[in-house]
């Protein structure tokens, strides 16, 4: 089912299962990232290189820190329906750890960014010990803003950072361990 036989599972919620990507994740994947609508905010069209390139660092991301992007399932199966985690993100001269989610857009809508980015703030506060969580999120991305803030994120400054695409107007939402409703 897996390369090896095996994942491991990083934390589950109410609905779903989060755990490491694998190869055999490779195709749903692909379908998240070549699709244009649901990488609007990256500005840049991926091949499948990107993608092997994607999976290959998050797989380093893994063994260097513990963490990276993971795969979203839903429970009971083992189907993997986005992605979600925490990374460290370069940020004015230096880095913060951020949560990140993409779900296949067949999956929008029904509350899977919210529960996934809820359940990394947990792990991040919890099985890190962080004390600051950080989303960069492009200024026209409603979606995720309002997913940042349902976990009670704010906005905590505004920048340009380059991307595939050129340069863009970004958000940088954040929330402190002890201000957090964990």
């Amino acid at each position: 089912m897996t390369d090896g036989g095996a994942y491991r599972v990083i934390f589950e919620t109410e609905r779903l299962v989060v755990r490491e990507m694998t190869e055999d994740d490779m195709e749903a994947l692909a379908a998240i990232l070549k699709d244009p609508e649901v990488m609007y905010a990256y500005g840049h069209d991926f091949t499948d290189g990107d993608v092997r390139e994607w999976l290959c660092r998050q797989r380093a991301r893994y063994a260097q820190y513990g963490f990276g992007l993971w795969a979203v399932t839903l429970k009971g199966s083992p189907f993997m329906i986005g992605q979600a985690g925490l990374t460290m993100q370069p940020y004015k001269g230096g880095e913060v750890l951020e949560a990140g989610w993409l779900l296949n857009k067949t999956y929008w809508r029904r509350g899977y960014a919210r529960e996934a980015a809820a359940g990394c703030k947990r792990h991040a506060f919890g099985a890190l010990g962080a004390d600051r969580l950080c989303s960069i999120i492009k200024a026209d991305n409603a979606a995720s803003i309002k997913v940042a803030e349902s976990i009670g994120m704010t906005k905590a400054d505004e920048f340009i950072t380059r991307y595939y695409g050129g340069d863009m107007f970004h958000y940088l939402y954040a929330v402190d361990k002890y201000a957090a409703r964990i």
